[in-house]
């Protein structure tokens, strides 16, 4: 099972927070009993690159937090044999922006966009009340011990 990490910005703090990033990733496996060897990229952005992909890919012409691009569309589709699951794009001006809008570290909230987007990698999602649910309850669990 591997992380991938990359930094596409001039943000060189973000690199104290990849062994924290490392962990969740092998939590959130452990905690949906996953056995499976899977491989994930996760890229930190700036807010213009996380527009573009936004407007490119989602034609949402705004910048957002996180964008998935996963290979799987549900957690019912989830097999041994395919190995990445996908991309996480991740806006480290939202990270900044979000940690000061409520009050907690920036690691923590890095954290919490990741395994958001994990969790959208290995199928999950939140479009219905009944899947945010389950998405939901699985990333609280996960990230009971984020502080």
């Amino acid at each position: 099972m591997s992380l991938h990490i990359r930094n596409l910005t001039d943000e060189k703090a973000y690199k104290a927070y990849y062994p924290a990033l490392r962990s969740y990733f092998k939590k959130t496996f452990k905690t949906l009993d996953i056995k499976a060897d899977y491989d994930v990229s996760v890229i930190l952005v700036d807010e213009d690159k996380i527009h573009e992909l936004n407007r490119d890919y989602r034609h949402i012409d705004r910048a957002t937090d996180v964008i998935t691009f996963a290979e799987i569309d549900s957690a019912s589709e989830l097999e041994e044999d395919e190995l990445y699951l996908g991309d996480i794009f991740i806006s480290t001006k939202a990270v900044k922006d979000q940690a000061a809008e409520y009050g907690h570290s920036e690691k923590r909230e890095l954290c919490f966009l990741f395994v958001h987007g994990l969790l959208h990698t290995l199928g999950y999602d939140h479009m219905t009340k009944e899947d945010e649910e389950i998405m939901f309850s699985h990333q609280k669990a996960i990230l009971e011990d984020l502080r």
